[in-house]
């Protein structure tokens, strides 16, 4: 009875509103980052995920993802490809509802922003983003085929993952694309 309770409770928060951002090399490779965070066994290792954060208030969408992907990869050659057509949202598990934001939110609500990365690998720095004044998000980023990131994301953000990609496919090269629709 209590978790019901617990659960229901849950559903009364509102969404964090937040955003997302695929960064696109120039190859059609999408950067993902491994969380610090979740280098424990809470994430079953899925722990590979775009850069994502909060929209600060009075912040539009497109300046909160310039803003986070700074923060978290000092990337700044950038330029916007495309806005995902909605707004997607994901529900935290309960084992984790009640320590993310101090139970204050039942997950968020995601803008998602494709950019194409205009820079050299090299700008990349995740252990000291944003000029080393933002604690780091990942220990570890590679490049990524952008079909591969549903089954790379944790499983209660794979659905939001799995819309983000089909919104963004048609910016990447016919070469690609086919092969994530065989």
């Amino acid at each position: 009875m209590r978790s019901a309770r617990g659960s229901q409770a849950r559903k009364d928060l509102p969404y964090r509103s937040c955003v997302g951002v695929m960064l696109i090399n120039k190859e059609d490779l999408v950067f993902i980052g491994r969380r610090r965070s979740e280098a424990d066994t809470t994430s079953d290792g899925y722990s590979w995920q775009m850069p994502q954060g909060g929209i600060d208030p009075g912040e539009e969408p497109y300046q909160a993802a310039l803003r986070e992907l700074h923060e978290e990869t000092s990337v700044r050659s950038v330029s916007l490809m495309a806005e995902a057509p909605e707004w997607y949202a994901y529900d935290l598990p309960s084992m984790v509802a009640g320590r993310a934001w101090r139970g204050r939110y039942r997950g968020q609500n995601q803008k998602w922003f494709a950019f194409r990365f205009e820079g050299d690998d090299s700008e990349i720095n995740i252990l000291q983003p944003g000029g080393g004044g933002h604690r780091p998000e990942f220990d570890e980023w590679r490049w990524e085929e952008m079909r591969r990131l549903p089954e790379l994301i944790i499983p209660f953000k794979r659905p939001v993952y799995e819309k983000v990609v089909a919104a963004f496919a048609p910016l990447v090269s016919e070469r690609l694309h086919s092969s994530a629709h065989p």
